[in-house]
């Protein structure tokens, strides 16, 4: 009878081992599978923006040759900015009710119709044709809701962080290469090239990218959420997720903190030859170190500080060096004084961008990540659309040390708002 017993309860654990090695394995594949998913948004990532930016290499080449002048320029990228302003909710609301994958894959046609219309650009109407699939180019936002919805909120800092190395990589890669095959092969061989790019990605897209990437979890917390509308073009919903406990304040820190410095980088080109006396390809080479430094913040130092720190520190840090860098800036007089201004500067940059990030993410239920990024992601376009008029009038009346004074008022006013009314509402370390 006890041997009987024995081999019963023998079978009944070794039935249990196996169940839990099991569930082990079954629990390594799946982190195996979202590993395999978070590498490949990164290398598309990386292609898709190299490919996009390339367009800043030749547009302003391309312009010229059609008779466009500084003026009607200026129009063309303020077009672009608005369209991408306006067009990130809404994909991602496309990517809530869709799927990452069909945000991205409709993010990569639209990037490809954008080439094969520049391609076709034999004068100005199509030129400016050619800035309406902008309204869809959303490659990065599109990336980062495969990485929120494939990582725990303990690592969305670090792997967020990394998706800003191929920001950067394709910022630093994307005109260079542009202007070079601009120069070698001619106006419209780079429309070519970055046409194939992106069909590549659209590939990779497909292949790689699972039609949905948000876990079970998210899938029935987002069924218990709150109700909303089912439609993509709701701009209810927007106001909606605005209007959100917290939300607005971390919106508006996003918005305002670093408008002074995306102001100043606008105008970055007519400063560098008008105050820092700099040849074209001098001033290539300082966007470039802004570029490097923005790869080294985010991909090295930042997932190290969210381990450490919490998000309303990290934030108060971020919005107090700005400050720093705000006084600097007024009293700056050359290009060496910029190279040191430039470290303090991208770290507040970057650490305010992927905290507020986070932070307005997990301030929506998970239903709404995508179009909270979406959301967030319309800042930088929203400087593009304004940022050459109020720039300029800027530079012109006041002249560089403008920006910095701006910089300065804005950001102590907002340290002091953040102090007082205890932002973000519910403080801790992000998990």
């Amino acid at each position: 009878m006890n041997a009987e017993i024995h081999s019963e309860r023998e079978q009944q654990r070794l039935k249990s081992t196996g169940e839990t090695l099991g569930k082990q394995h079954t629990r390594s594949v799946n982190v195996t599978s979202r590993q395999w998913v978070i590498r490949a948004t990164y290398l598309i990532t990386a292609v898709g923006l190299t490919c996009l930016f390339m367009q800043f290499g030749t547009i302003p080449y391309l312009a010229t040759s059609l008779g466009l002048d500084a003026v009607e320029f200026g129009y063309l990228q303020t077009l672009y900015g608005v369209l991408q302003l306006l067009g990130g909710p809404i994909l991602g609301r496309v990517s809530d009710q869709y799927g990452a994958r069909a945000a991205m894959t409709l993010s990569y046609v639209a990037s490809s119709l954008l080439f094969l219309l520049l391609s076709m650009s034999t004068n100005v109407p199509l030129l400016f044709l050619s800035r309406i699939p902008s309204f869809f180019i959303q490659a990065l936002p599109g990336a980062q809701m495969v990485i929120t919805d494939l990582t725990t909120p303990t690592e969305h800092a670090d792997a967020l962080g990394k998706l800003g190395l191929c920001f950067g990589l394709g910022m630093i890669l994307g005109p260079s290469l542009g202007g070079s095959l601009t120069t070698h092969f001619g106006i419209y061989f780079p429309c070519y090239v970055g046409l194939i790019g992106q069909l590549g990605c659209i590939l990779m897209v497909l292949f790689f990218i699972p039609a949905q990437t948000k876990s079970q979890s998210k899938e029935n917390a987002a069924e218990q959420g709150m109700p909303h509308s089912s439609g993509v073009f709701s701009l209810k919903e927007v106001l909606r997720l605005l209007k959100l406990p917290g939300v607005m304040d971390i919106f508006l820190i996003k918005v305002l903190s670093g408008l002074p410095i995306g102001l100043f980088m606008i105008m970055f080109s007519i400063i560098s030859i008008d105050f820092f006396n700099l040849e074209a390809a001098q001033a290539g080479y300082l966007m470039s170190y802004s570029g490097i430094l923005q790869m080294i913040f985010q991909g090295l130092v930042i997932g190290q500080l969210t381990s450490r720190y919490t998000d309303r520190t990290l934030l108060m840090l971020s919005v107090f060096v700005f400050s720093g860098v705000g006084l600097a800036m007024a009293l700056m007089t050359n290009v060496f004084q910029y190279c040191l201004i430039a470290f303090p500067m991208v770290f507040a940059f970057c650490t305010l961008g992927i905290i507020t990030d986070i932070l307005l993410t997990k301030s929506v239920p998970p239903s709404d990540t995508g179009a909270m990024l979406g959301i967030s992601a319309s800042v930088l376009p929203l400087t593009r659309a304004v940022g050459p008029t109020i720039g300029g009038f800027l530079y012109r009346r006041f002249g560089v040390s403008s920006f910095g004074y701006l910089q300065l008022i804005i950001n102590v006013a907002l340290f002091l708002y953040i102090f007082k009314k205890r932002i973000p509402l519910n403080e801790g370390k992000i998990k």
